[in-house]
């Protein structure tokens, strides 16, 4: 079982940054795929980020440039840097594991920390 804690939300003006935080207890398996979403308000969930154990990674076409995922390979933490944080980057942004563990497919998901973009 994986927990997920996500930290580094709050507000901040167009134009600003924030760096999101994403801690986890048990086991993260080498095939993990690890990665931001988000919601905003009325919309679906969607990918911003992720990156792979052999460091390749995916980004939403919308923050290229802006965000950049990370890790911290001895504690597989991740990280979200915004940069130039737009009023639509407003959502709550998920932490997620996706993994196989012993063939199964396991996907954990952190509770969300609100990121809210505004003048």
């Amino acid at each position: 079982q994986v927990q997920l804690v996500e930290s580094g939300g709050g507000t901040v003006q167009p134009g600003g940054s924030l760096t999101l935080s994403c801690t986890n207890s048990g086991t993260i398996f080498s095939n993990a795929i690890m990665g931001w979403y988000r919601q905003a308000p009325g919309k679906q969930r969607e990918l911003v980020a992720s990156i792979r154990r052999d460091g390749s990674l995916n980004y939403l076409e919308s923050v290229k440039g802006r965000f950049t995922i990370s890790r911290d390979n001895t504690k597989y933490t991740l990280f979200l840097l915004m940069n130039t944080l737009k009023p639509e980057d407003t959502a709550v942004y998920y932490c997620n594991i996706n993994q196989w563990e012993y063939g199964t497919n396991k996907n954990y998901w952190g509770q969300g920390t609100q990121v809210t973009v505004s003048s």
